[in-house]
Formats: C-alpha cells, sequence, structure tokens
C-alpha cells in the first residue's frame, strides 16, 4: 500500500482558472492499486488516450484539504504520458458544498508501492 500527500487544486464553475487548494491525503492499495495497473494496460493495448475509473473510497481513506471538505463523487482519471507511454493517474472529483472540481497533481502507476 502506498500513502500519497498530493497537491490540489479547485476550479469553481466560473473561475477562469484552478486555484490552489492544499494537501489531499490518501492511501492507494488493493483494488484501487489493481484497477489503476489494468487501466493502464488497457491504455496502452488499445491506444486510448485516458480513462476514468471509479475509486473505492472505503480503501482510499482520503483526507482532502481543510477547505475542500468532503466530495461528493471521486474518481481517478488514467492517462499515459506523452513521452514514455507510462501511466499517470490523478483525483478528480467535485467539492460537495459547491460542486466545484477538484483534482490532484499527477502521480507515475509504477511508482506505487
Amino acid at each position: 500500500m502506498s500513502t500519497l500527500t498530493i497537491e490540489g487544486w479547485c476550479k469553481p464553475d466560473n473561475a477562469l482558472r484552478s486555484q490552489p487548494m492544499g494537501q489531499f491525503h490518501f492511501d492507494i492499495g488493493g483494488g484501487n492499486h489493481r484497477r489503476l495497473e489494468r487501466a493502464e494496460e488497457h491504455l496502452q493495448e488499445s491506444g486510448g488516450k485516458e480513462l476514468t475509473i471509479d475509486a473505492d473510497l472505503a480503501e482510499l481513506h482520503l483526507v482532502p484539504p481543510e477547505d475542500c471538505g468532503p466530495l461528493s463523487d471521486c474518481r481517478f482519471r488514467v492517462y499515459l504520458s506523452t513521452v514514455e507511454h507510462r501511466g499517470q493517474f490523478h483525483l478528480v472529483g467535485h467539492r460537495a458544498s459547491d460542486g466545484s472540481l477538484v483534482y490532484t497533481n499527477a502521480v507515475l502507476i509504477d511508482q506505487l508501492s
């Protein structure tokens, strides 16, 4: 299992740019890790650009930044890097309080233990 702390961003509906929001803490292991690896393999084999897959929140142990509050949904966006075609992912969701888009910086899937 990998415990990650990653910078997060928020983009309210009317905003032109995303704003830094603080750090998201979460665990990637078990089913979430396997789903990320399968998504990466699928993209490499199919030539697809990206996939969005559901995150198992019970396994994720997500702690969003204080300014964020709870999320109404949480998924992984998986894509391949343009140079090495290695799988990367980031969390994507919406803030429950106002529906604003929130997301994290990306992480390489093969860096997870």
